[in-house]
């Protein structure tokens, strides 16, 4: 007699499968990859969890699981990422984007509204998926803001998968893509409202340390951020603040406060106003940010 494996059945086989091959969200691992292969809202799988998989569908989920058993991002085994509204395609090119990197994007968008905002471009440094970029464009014209935005990477590869996005989303009129380092073709000096980056920032000794979900499959060009960390952070923040207009600001993601301690000293030292380092989240990323001075 033929086996029978039901979308219930495969969730309770799959879970303490995945944990113990290390996953940290084993059930919604599992969830994500059954409704992957069955076209099934999550929901679907609970109301309907004595469905059987057919022989197809059961070696494709067989299949998904390998792959997160052995550490690969579920984002890039499902090609697609939901970042502040938007969705987007991720792969081995780019980083798979971050909740925590929404607050960067919250960070400008507040920013953004207020008075004291000059007009005028922004640029997204280190774009990679094109998240920080897309994310400000949709929400942005969802509110009438219609200024031009500008993302720069270094990474001819992860442009491709941006430009792939912003056509995707219909936001492509919106942005101009640059393959340059920092600011690239924006840098006129006092041309900028905003400068904001997600860079690399993790310090190069701690890379071996870093999940194998992480080092063994994310781009280490957009992670290694060399000996402390702030290898891109020092001369961004020193470019921004020339290319920024009176009163416009820089925001950054970074790894710690340390590193946020020694951002907010270059940003003083270089005349910003309004330097601070705020944490995201749980753990030690934080954001620093700063005005140029009116």
């Amino acid at each position: 007699m033929t086996e029978i494996w039901t979308l219930g059945r495969m969730l309770a086989w799959a879970t303490p499968f995945l944990q113990k091959h290390g996953s940290e969200s084993p059930r919604l691992d599992a969830e994500l990859l059954l409704c992957a292969t069955t076209g099934l809202r999550r929901l679907d799988l609970y109301i309907d969890h004595e469905r059987p998989l057919q022989p197809d569908e059961l070696e494709r989920f067989r299949a998904l699981i390998r792959r997160r058993a052995r550490a690969e991002p579920v984002a890039y085994i499902l090609g697609h990422k939901s970042f502040h509204g938007v969705e987007l395609q991720v792969g081995p090119a780019v980083l798979v984007p971050r909740p925590e990197t929404e607050s960067l994007v919250d960070r400008a968008l507040q920013f953004l509204a207020t008075e004291a905002a000059p007009s005028g471009m922004v640029v997204d440094v280190g774009t990679g998926s094109g998240a920080v970029a897309l994310a400000l464009a949709a929400a942005l014209r969802a509110r009438g803001d219609a200024r031009p935005i500008g993302a720069t990477d270094i990474s001819a590869a992860a442009l491709d998968v941006a430009r792939a996005n912003a056509t995707q989303l219909g936001l492509d009129a919106a942005l101009t893509f640059a393959e340059a380092p920092l600011l690239g073709p924006f840098a006129a000096p006092s041309s900028l409202a905003g400068v904001y980056s997600n860079p690399p920032y993790i310090r190069r000794d701690r890379l071996a340390g870093l999940p194998l979900t992480v080092r063994g499959y994310e781009p280490r060009l957009a992670l290694d951020g060399g000996e402390d960390g702030l290898d891109v952070l020092r001369p961004l923040a020193r470019a921004a603040l020339v290319a920024l207009q009176p009163g416009g600001q820089f925001a950054a993601e970074l790894g710690d406060r340390e590193q946020g301690r020694e951002m907010v000293q270059l940003l003083q030292g270089a005349g910003a106003v309004d330097a601070r380092c705020d944490p995201i989240g749980p753990g030690p990323t934080a954001i620093v940010s700063a005005r140029r001075a009116v």
